[in-house]
């Protein structure tokens, strides 16, 4: 047993090494692992900085049976293909671009083949970051609004850039470059940004602890914040990305300052003539905080010696007494200027007026510079200042050094009219001369760049009119104040179809009034119709894309936006319309290259051609006859294609005499050509069959001679003619139908018997009455030359020759009613000898029931006489004549 069990497992094993010698293994990739550069791309991960065209793995695999294997690479559908593999070396190329931002991971399916196995893997290869993105400024622009009295340390802001790389690469610093700029008394400086602080790590911008805001003194700040990413490898060297943003702090105004006077110091004159109540002298005092100013109340403190008053609204003071009384030549008046607030009177300024008694008028006006004497001042300052606004650089005073009347003057402001205007207008002995601007959109630097001013100072009251000049020189500053400007509100342009992807379509051009950074533009598009085209930033020339391709059959109309934009983002939009100038590019085609036609002598075939271009002449078609044989029988339309025979063609005949040809058919050559440049033509052959015109008229010959070229048209109609005429037979029949079966009456039964021409025989009646059933009117006429015809009725005697029938009209139709019995109709026949006509004719009379051999009994028949067969004689012989020689019965 032990033998045996050894020898069947001997046996079972050689069968299994057999087996698997004859079998056939699927080949298999090799598992390197994470780190390996070649195998089955498991785990494997590339950079995105990666360069196109790079071998960045190698396929590796083996098959069990030792056969040579080839690989493959396939990716999902609608996915790019990253990567492309050689088949029998396994190399991986990478060739397309990476980007980890925008796709993290390549799902791919590997394979391996032998020829006969195919073994498919899944993989999936990351994507590592590269820093390669620049931090990214959230909620651009920059603006923020801060009170004055914010307090020092406090958080104003905060600033959000992201960086959308991994890793350092994608951490944000900030921190605000050395410098900002500065605005103050509308001039551009530059000083160390001393005022605020940034946390490098969240981005909250304060105010530098120790420093505070007035925006007295400083109402705009510029900031520059820098954002920087912690630096990163890309394509093999590190790199650190920076981005910068401006940061514009507008101060806002609060109550926090006293009032201040205008064109101090004040000094005022008393003249010898002056009388009480006389203005000596007014002052004038504006809030400090000049965005929600408070009313000004004046009033005097001290020095008057009770020989001076004030309006406590206007400001002017006034003498109470009159000039001889006043004890002192000079006299120092303190005035004091209290805001009117809701506290009554909150916050106040006190300033001296120097009143000085005066008599002769020796001296002109002139006018003082905080150098001393001087007749030219110059200012620079920013464009568009508010309405209100006190030109502060120019320290202007002006002094009369006589005293009462004598230096009494007028200020006047010469130059364009309605910008500035002068405070005060009317000075006593000397007053500090006040510009304020009263037109702020008449100070434009893109209108003027500077404004010349002719201040003059004239004495009012004084026979010497004494008077003096000053020149005002402002030069203006520039702001960001204009918008970009198109140079047409809209742009129309035309490109030929077919233009290659790139072609220039049109230049559009906008302009910034601003100087500097403030007035370059850039372009950018936008619309529905802007798919197809791109445009150049900075220069506005607009490009189709390189991959787009206009034609005028498929759209010719596009329309879209163009918006030009500054650096702070004001922008204009202006619309482009593009048109797209059909081309001759489809050539003229038949519908069919052979066609066949049918012409009548005397009329006119047509042919067409269609042309597919969009617009003319490049779809207006030329007909022409390139060939006929013979080529002098056929004229042509240019325009319609209509062919015809040439005028002197009338008939067949002379058709015929002009060619050989007797089926009259002729096979023609016709160009279609467009007037397109270049021109485009096609030809087609036109096989004519010439044939005269129908004798025949009216609509139904018009349509079968049209038919002749369509043959499924007249088989149509014919069976259309049919099926209404059997439609109708069959309503005809249904019709007499069913009143036949409503009548009581039959048609007597008729048969035809063929008449032909007999001798002329006598008449003979031999009336028959030995039956029973004898039936009326039955008679039979000896002729032994007559042909033998059976009655319905058999006689016991032989059969005698059957009569000839006369020729008798048709009976008028009888329609039988089907509701009623039928009933025995007797019928005549026999055969007649006329005398001028020397015709025969035989008849018969019978009586029979419907359906039936039998014959019906006559009650009358025993009586009948000879009065009864001379009537009947009668009767037919008036039918004979009557009759139509065509029927017969």
């Amino acid at each position: 047993m032990k033998s045996m069990r050894k020898k069947q497992s001997l046996i079972l094993l050689i069968s299994l090494c057999m087996s698997m010698a004859q079998s056939d293994f699927a080949p298999y990739f090799y598992d390197n692992g994470a780190g390996s550069s070649n195998g089955n791309l498991a785990l494997f991960s590339i950079s995105e900085d990666t360069s196109v065209g790079t071998h960045v793995y190698t396929l590796n695999g083996s098959d069990p049976e030792g056969e040579p294997v080839t690989y493959g690479m396939t990716f999902d559908k609608g996915s790019r293909d990253y990567f492309s593999v050689e088949p029998k070396s396994g190399n991986v190329t990478l060739i397309e671009t990476l980007d980890r931002e925008v796709q993290d991971e390549i799902v791919a399916f590997m394979s391996i083949t032998d020829g006969r196995n195919k073994v498919v893997e899944n993989v999936r290869v990351f994507i590592t970051d590269a820093n390669d993105e620049k931090p990214e400024f959230l909620n651009l622009p920059f603006v923020v609004d801060v009170p004055e009295d914010a307090a020092s340390g406090s958080s104003i802001y905060r600033v959000q850039a992201i960086d959308r790389d991994l890793g350092s690469g994608g951490s944000v610093t900030y921190y605000l470059q050395e410098k900002y700029l500065h605005q103050l008394s509308f001039r551009l400086q530059s000083t160390p940004s001393t005022k605020f602080t940034i946390d490098g790590h969240s981005g909250v911008l304060r105010i530098r602890a120790g420093e505070s805001l007035d925006y007295e003194l400083s109402r705009t700040h510029f900031v520059t914040v820098v954002a920087k990413d912690g630096g990163g490898k890309y394509h093999g060297k590190y790199q650190v990305m920076t981005s910068t943003a401006i940061i514009t702090i507008n101060v806002l105004d609060t109550q926090d300052s006293p009032p201040v006077f205008v064109g101090t110091p004040y000094f005022g004159f008393v003249y010898e003539v002056s009388v009480p109540g006389s203005e000596i002298f007014t002052v004038f005092a504006k809030d400090g905080d000049q965005n929600n100013p408070n009313a000004i109340h004046y009033s005097i403190l001290s020095g008057s010696d009770g020989f001076f008053s004030i309006n406590s609204t206007s400001g002017c003071i006034s003498l109470t007494s009159f000039p001889v009384q006043l004890k002192n030549e000079l006299y120092e008046i303190k005035v004091k200027a209290a805001e009117v607030g809701p506290d009554r009177f909150s916050d106040y300024s006190v300033t001296t007026v120097t009143i000085r008694v005066v008599d002769l008028n020796n001296h002109p006006p002139t006018f003082y510079g905080e150098n001393g004497q001087q007749n030219h001042f110059e200012l620079t300052m920013y464009e568009h200042p508010p309405e209100g606004e006190i030109l502060r650089g120019l320290k202007i005073t002006v002094n009369d050094s006589d005293q009462g009347a004598n230096a009494k003057f007028r200020l006047l402001l010469v130059g364009p009219s309605r910008v500035l205007r002068v405070v005060p207008q009317t000075v006593l002995n000397e007053a500090q001369v006040t510009i304020i601007v009263e037109n702020s959109s008449a100070i434009d630097y893109e209108k003027h760049q500077f404004l010349t001013f002719k201040l003059l100072a004239v004495e009012i009251d004084t026979p010497e009119r004494f008077s003096a000049t000053a020149d005002i020189v402002i030069n203006l500053l520039d702001t960001n104040d204009n918008i970009p400007k198109f140079s047409s509100e809209f742009y129309i342009a035309r490109i030929p179809e077919n233009s290659p992807g790139g072609s220039n379509v049109i230049s559009v051009t906008a302009t910034d009034s601003d100087s500097g950074l403030w007035g370059e533009v850039k372009y950018s598009i936008y619309g529905s119709g802007a798919d197809l085209f791109l445009i150049h930033p900075t220069s506005g020339i607009i490009y189709t894309q390189p991959w787009a391709s206009l034609d005028a059959e498929v759209k010719s109309k596009y329309n879209f936006y163009v918006k030009a934009e500054d650096t702070e983002g004001k922008y204009s939009l202006t619309e482009v319309f593009v048109t797209v100038l059909d081309q001759n590019d489809h050539p003229p085609e038949f519908n069919q290259n052979f066609l066949e036609k049918t012409m009548i002598i005397g009329a006119p075939v047509k042919i067409e051609a269609v042309d597919e271009d969009a617009e003319e002449p490049n779809n207006l078609i030329e007909y022409s006859i390139m060939k006929a044989d013979p080529d002098n029988i056929f004229d042509i339309n240019t325009s319609t294609g209509e062919i015809k025979l040439k005028p002197f063609i009338k008939s067949m005949e002379i058709v015929q005499n002009i060619t050989k040809n007797k089926d009259c058919r002729w096979s023609v050559v016709v160009q279609a050509r467009d007037r397109g440049s270049p021109s485009f033509s096609t030809t087609a052959v036109v096989k004519i069959d010439i044939t005269e015109a129908n004798r025949l008229k009216g609509p139904m010959t018009a349509f079968l001679m049209q038919s002749r070229d369509n043959p499924m048209k007249a088989l149509g109609l014919a069976v259309s003619i049919i099926t209404v005429i059997v439609l109708v037979t069959v309503m005809i029949s249904t019709i007499v139908y069913f009143r036949n079966t409503k009548s009581n009456r039959i048609t007597p039964a008729r048969r035809i018997i063929r008449r032909r021409p007999k001798e002329q025989h006598s008449w003979t009646f031999r009336p028959r009455f030995g039956r029973s059933d004898q039936s009326f009117g039955k008679f039979f006429i000896d002729d032994d030359a007559s042909d033998i015809h059976n009655t319905k009725h058999s006689s016991p005697r032989a059969k005698p020759p059957a009569p000839s029938a006369p020729v008798l009209p048709p009976p008028p139709p009888v329609h039988s009613r089907s509701s009623e019995r039928l009933r025995s109709v007797p019928t005549v026949s026999g055969s007649l000898a006329s005398r001028n006509t020397s015709r025969s004719s035989s008849w018969r009379a019978s009586k029979s029931t419907d359906g039936s051999q039998k014959s019906g009994q006559n009650k009358d028949g025993s009586g009948i006489s000879s009065a009864l067969v001379s009537e009947l004689k009668m009767r037919i012989e008036q039918k004979i004549n009557e009759a139509n020689q065509g029927y017969y019965y």
